[in-house]
């Protein structure tokens, strides 16, 4: 696996942070990809949570890259833990516009990582505000980038006014705590059953916010394989059942399936 770190700057549009100032979307982004393997590689876009980094998730990210996909997870410029003036949740709304940018600028024949990404094969993954900002990249009419062919949406939720999937979205995997203090269980649950098919449902029994996806390895192994084997039947057309065995794990996890 290596690892590039890009400085993405979208001109179009502003950040405006907490101490007053503004300024273009910069999106410094860390891209994992094979050492080895066939290029070009499907990419996954990965949002993080609320005042962290790209690389509090690294052993999540370092599975997928390791398993054959170009992982880009941009640190959004107003909301993660080095914001000017402090992070800000009020900026949420915009992320989703920063996924389909960075889609944009690495999916581009002549791009920074022209010959490794397969631009017909993309998704998007998040956990928490990044969660959101995934989804409704993926699902919401008013930001769905319809590039994405798969999310993977942990611990997340969807901003105020999505009503129902937009037609035409994606499949998905969410993934939820059953004791997260943060997102709760029904929020997932209430988004899920909002979403076409084909649909998958990850429960973690017992599991709470973050550590499930950073550093309680019980769970983030279980995590790791089952977004790989999801990713691999929507990107790879890999079998279902990989999915299927990877989520089921006694004590640990319960799978609510509808492929």
């Amino acid at each position: 696996m290596r690892v590039r770190v890009l400085r993405l700057v979208d001109r179009t549009r502003l950040a405006r942070f907490q101490d007053g100032t503004s300024g273009p979307r910069v999106l410094v982004t860390y891209v994992r990809y094979p050492s080895c393997g066939r290029a070009p590689f499907p990419l996954v876009v990965f949002a993080h949570g609320f005042a962290l980094t790209p690389g509090t998730y690294a052993r999540l990210l370092d599975a997928w890259a390791r398993a054959g996909y170009v992982v880009a997870a941009p640190a959004f410029p107003v909301e993660n833990a080095d914001a000017r003036g402090g992070p800000d949740r009020a900026d949420l709304p915009n992320e989703p516009g920063d996924i389909s940018f960075v889609v944009s600028r690495l999916a581009a024949a002549a791009g920074p990582l022209r010959g490794l990404v397969d631009a017909s094969e993309v998704a998007v993954a998040g956990h928490s505000d990044g969660g959101i900002a995934a989804l409704e990249a993926a699902y919401d009419a008013r930001y769905r980038d319809p590039r994405i062919d798969a999310a993977v949406v942990m611990s997340g939720a969807s901003l105020p006014g999505f009503t129902r999937a937009a037609p035409g979205s994606p499949p998905l995997l969410a993934v939820q705590g059953t004791r997260d203090p943060f997102n709760s269980a029904g929020t997932t649950a209430a988004y899920f059953a909002l979403m076409h098919r084909p649909k998958f449902l990850l429960w973690l029994l017992g599991a709470g916010h973050r550590p499930p996806y950073t550093t309680d390895l019980r769970y983030e192994r279980v995590v790791a394989r089952a977004a790989t084997a999801f990713l691999d039947r929507y990107l790879k057309g890999r079998p279902l059942r990989r999915l299927l065995v990877a989520g089921t794990v006694p004590g640990v996890t319960r799978l609510t399936a509808d492929p």
